[in-house]
């Protein structure tokens, strides 16, 4: 069987925890920052984790990290 491609969107926007979790970066932070606050704007910085409810999806579309 051949190998799997990866997404090459999914790559440049995902990568994968030690501990199997998938990382995301938050929405709102490229434009329009002057109207946003001080704390908001550090807290969207930050890298979260993928929802349980889009994670088979996500996973599917990086199966070799």
């Amino acid at each position: 069987m051949p190998k799997m491609k990866t997404s090459s969107g999914a790559k440049k926007r995902f990568r994968v925890t030690g501990s199997g979790q998938i990382v995301r970066r938050h929405a709102n932070k490229g434009h329009i920052l002057t109207k946003k606050s001080r704390k908001r704007k550090n807290r969207l910085g930050k890298p979260a984790i993928v929802s349980s409810a889009d994670r088979k999806n996500i996973a599917r579309l990086i199966p070799y990290s």
